[in-house]
């Protein structure tokens, strides 16, 4: 899949989405570890790129129709297990749990190799343009929990 004549980082996967990182120095704090908020950003590009992979652009959905349609984060719970240093390859996975109604709930890992660093649970709210509570399209739903069930 490509966009704008770029390669998407990441797939998806029977089981949802995967997406590389590589750790650099700037996400490090003075220990040389990965500084705690900085798996933050690793999630929201593994859960950018997981609906890019669906082929939703978040840009166009805000002007799809007259009342727009916005994904923000509503509830964030991790759990830091261990931590990850300046060079390591990380493996970001993203599946979606739930989607339906004004939210969804996805649930991330982040991985180095088959060592479990950072689980999350997300919970997405929907909302329009104006900042009101929307309901998730019955198509985008159903694609996402299609891309998490392995179908």
């Amino acid at each position: 899949m490509t966009d704008n004549g770029f390669s998407i980082s990441g797939e998806l996967t029977e089981a949802g989405h995967r997406l590389l990182q590589r750790v650099y120095y700037e996400d490090t704090d003075f220990s040389g570890l990965v500084y705690h908020a900085r798996y933050l950003h690793f999630l929201e590009r593994g859960r950018t790129d997981y609906l890019r992979c669906l082929g939703v652009e978040q840009r166009e959905l805000i002007s799809a129709d007259e009342e727009g349609l916005v994904f923000v984060v509503h509830r964030m719970e991790i759990d830091f297990k261990t931590p990850a240093r300046m060079d390591d390859i990380l493996t970001v996975l993203t599946r979606t749990d739930k989607a339906g109604g004004a939210k969804m709930v996805l649930s991330q890992e982040i991985r180095r190799g088959e060592t479990l660093l950072i689980a999350a649970k997300v919970v997405i709210a929907v909302i329009n343009a104006s900042g009101r509570p929307r309901r998730l399209p019955e198509a985008l739903a159903r694609q996402m929990l299609i891309a998490s069930d392995g179908a």
